[in-house]
C-alpha cells in the first residue's frame, strides 16, 4: 500500500472526534493515506463514517482500533484520584464519569472493518493476536501495528503484521506502549527507526513531532516507507477538533508539551495546562478507567472554552501547525520534503 502512494504522508488518527471523514478523505485525495479513528466510537458509528469515506473517496483509507489491555487496577489508586478531581468536577457542575473499564467495543469493531473490507487496518496500545491479523489479511486488509521499540517490532512481526508505524516519543496524543505499566520509551525517532530496521524486514511509517516537510525528508532518508503526521491536521477546516483546541495549537498561550496520564491513565503528550500541572503526579496508570472518570469534565471544558481542563494533545512539532486546508497541507509538505532532499543532495554533492 504505501509504495503506492503518491505523496509517502499518513494523516495520524485522531480519537475523540478529531478525524473525521472530511480530513482523512481530503488526504487521501491529495495522494496520501487519510485515517479514521475507531478509538472510543460505537461499531455503529464506526460503520457510518467508513460508508461516508467511502461516499467522499474511491481511494484507499485505513481504520485505526486500539487493542484492549488486561491489566491489574489500583482500586485503591483510582478512588484516591477520583476523590482529587471532585472539586474540579464541582467547579463546572458536572459529576465525574464512572470507570466500567471495558475494551472499546474490540470484537465488534473488528467485524466492521472485515465486513466493510477496509483496505488498511491499524493497531494502538499493543499487538493483535495472529489469528486476528491472519484474518483481516485473508479478508484484504493490510495489517499496520504501532510500535515504540525494537522488542514490540519484533512482537509484531511474528503476528504477522504487513508494516509497522514506529512511534517515537514526540509524538502528540497517546503512546502506542503494548503495556501501560512502568516509563515509556525514550528513544528519539530517528534512533528508535535505526533500531527497529535492524531488528525486523518490513517496510515502517515514522511518526512522532513532524511537523514540516524537512522532517517527512529525514524520517524517509533514515528508512521509513511514509511519515505519520497528526498535529499539523488538528487546525485544518476538515478536522472535527473544537475550536478551542484549534486556537490553542495554532496560538497557544502555553509553555510546551509534556507527557501526561492526568487525562486517560495512560501516557499522552498534550500542551502543558493548568489541569496537565496539577494531577500527573497523581494520575495512576489505570486505562481506559481514568479516561471514564475524567470525559464529562473534559467536555465541559471544551463547551465552556476553558482549555485549562482540556486534552490538548500536541506532538513536539506543534509550533509550526497552520490552519489549511487538508489537501493543500498535503501539497505543501510533498514540496517541503522535495526541496529539502534536493538541498541536502546538493550539499552532499559539493
Amino acid at each position: 500500500m504505501l509504495d503506492t502512494l503518491r505523496v509517502p504522508i499518513v494523516q495520524a488518527p485522531m480519537a475523540g472526534g478529531v478525524s473525521t471523514p472530511a480530513l482523512a478523505a481530503a488526504v487521501c485525495e491529495a495522494g496520501g493515506l487519510g485515517f479514521l479513528a475507531a478509538g472510543y466510537l460505537s461499531p455503529g458509528a464506526l460503520r457510518e463514517q467508513i460508508q461516508a469515506m467511502r461516499r467522499l473517496t474511491r481511494r484507499p483509507f485505513g481504520v485505526n482500533i486500539f487493542v484492549p489491555d488486561d491489566p491489574v487496577t489500583d482500586v485503591e489508586a483510582l478512588a484516591r484520584y477520583r476523590d482529587r478531581l471532585e472539586a474540579e468536577a464541582a467547579l463546572y457542575g458536572v459529576r465525574l464519569g464512572e470507570p466500567l473499564g471495558g475494551d472499546d467495543g474490540w470484537t465488534e469493531k473488528l467485524a466492521v472493518v472485515r465486513d466493510c473490507r477496509v483496505a488498511v487496518v491499524s493497531f494502538a496500545f499493543g499487538c493483535p493476536s495472529r489469528a486476528t491479523v491472519s484474518q483481516l489479511r485473508t479478508n484484504g486488509s493490510e495489517v499496520v501495528v504501532t510500535v515504540t521499540s525494537a522488542d514490540e517490532a519484533r512482537l509484531a512481526a511474528g503476528a504477522g503484521a504487513d508494516v509497522l508505524c514506529v512511534q517515537g516519543p514526540e509524538a502528540g496524543a497517546h503512546r502506542g506502549t503494548f503495556r501501560n505499566t512502568g516509563a515509556a520509551p525514550d528513544i528519539g525517532l530517528i534512533p528508535l527507526l535505526r533500531r527497529v530496521s535492524a531488528a525486523v524486514e518490513l517496510p515502517l511509517i515514522a511518526t512522532g513531532g513532524l511537523a514540516h516537510g524537512a522532517d517527512v525528508a529525514a524520517v524517509l532518508a533514515a528508512g521509513a516507507r511514509a511519515a505519520q503526521l497528526g498535529t499539523v491536521f488538528i487546525p485544518c477546516p476538515e478536522s472535527g477538533a473544537n475550536p478551542t483546541y484549534k486556537a490553542a495549537i495554532t496560538d497557544p498561550p502555553f509553555p510546551g508539551t509534556a507527557v501526561t496520564r492526568a487525562f486517560t491513565g495512560r501516557p499522552a503528550r498534550g500542551l502543558v495546562n493548568r489541569f496537565l500541572l496539577d494531577h500527573s503526579a497523581a494520575a495512576p496508570a489505570a486505562y481506559p478507567h481514568v479516561h471514564q472518570l475524567t470525559r464529562n469534565l473534559r467536555a465541559a471544558a471544551a463547551k465552556s472554552g476553558d482549555p485549562e481542563v482540556m486534552s490538548l494533545w500536541a506532538g513536539q512539532g506543534y509550533p509550526f501547525a497552520r490552519e489549511l486546508p487538508a489537501g493543500e497541507l498535503v501539497a505543501t509538505l510533498a514540496e517541503q520534503a522535495r526541496t529539502a532532499i534536493a538541498d541536502a543532495a546538493r550539499r552532499i554533492g559539493g
